[in-house]
């Protein structure tokens, strides 16, 4: 399969066939099966994950094999979207709560079992959500972003999608993690396992993580995206602009800040969330 979306996907057709057709609902069940993902663990790279490029150039084929057409009988609210992404279909036996309320998954992502999905959210292709995961109200899980198993995406929250550039290393949220509500994540950041996010958290490639536990402090480089540790306690900070009219008028930038990192009293008040599910 592999070798055939990458052919197709580098030899553009004048049209396309019902074959070809075919090979793309195949890879789209896969992906919504979770056999093949944009990104998956990889022990060899430097984040511990590797980027599947033709996966993501499944994921752009179908765009461009899908036409608009009128989707108002998948649901109760009209919509209209390419053919080849409808909303992705359950059932009971899939083990997954989605609560009513607006909220809609879009074919062509993974949601695990006991997964709960909280009105609206929303999940796009190409992401993959463990199981026992939820996803909270007014939260976006983006283009083939990777969500662990238990993890939290509190209310608001934003996890970013990276679909183009192919090579781009999509927003990886590992196992046990705790998103706090309005927290923006973007730009193939790397958040390790059981790390904690604090309300209004945001995490890019343009902003240093201070790390006040180990005197470190944590980037992007051109090649690799920020990585935040394991069992970080994350919250939204400031830092003083040294120089200048900042200094003179006393003004602090952004920036996030590691202030511990998990101890029992932090498991304590994240096991509540274990309640919800």
């Amino acid at each position: 399969m592999q070798q055939e979306i990458e052919t197709l996907f580098d030899q553009k057709p004048a049209s396309y066939t019902e074959e070809q057709k075919q090979l793309f609902l195949r890879f789209q069940e896969a992906l919504n099966r979770g056999e093949i993902r944009s990104a998956e663990p990889d022990a060899s790279q430097p984040t511990g994950w590797r980027v599947n490029v033709w996966v993501k150039k499944g994921i752009l084929l179908g765009f461009r094999i899908g036409g608009i057409v009128d989707m108002m009988g998948a649901g109760p609210l009209p919509f209209f979207d390419k053919s080849t992404y409808p909303v992705k279909s359950f059932t009971p036996e899939s083990g997954i709560r989605i609560v009513p309320g607006g909220s809609s998954i879009r074919s062509g992502c993974y949601i695990g079992r006991s997964v709960t999905c909280m009105p609206p959210m929303y999940i796009n292709v190409g992401a993959y959500v463990g199981d026992a995961s939820m996803i909270d109200s007014h939260a976006l899980v983006g283009s083939c972003a990777q969500i662990g198993r238990k993890c939290h995406i509190s209310a608001g929250s934003q996890i970013g999608g990276v679909l183009e550039p192919v090579g781009a290393l999509p927003v990886i949220i590992e196992d046990d993690v705790l998103v706090g509500g309005n927290c923006g994540i973007y730009e193939g950041t790397v958040v390790k396992r059981r790390t904690v996010l604090g309300t209004g958290t945001i995490l890019n490639r343009s902003t240093p993580l201070y790390d006040l536990a180990t005197g470190e402090v944590h980037s992007a480089s051109d090649d690799e995206p920020l990585v935040v540790p394991e069992n970080a306690v994350v919250v939204a900070g400031a830092r003083a602009i040294p120089q200048g009219r900042g200094k003179e008028w006393n003004l602090s930038l952004y920036t996030p800040v590691i202030v511990k990192y998990r101890d029992a009293k932090t498991d304590a008040k994240v096991q509540l969330e274990d309640l919800l599910r």
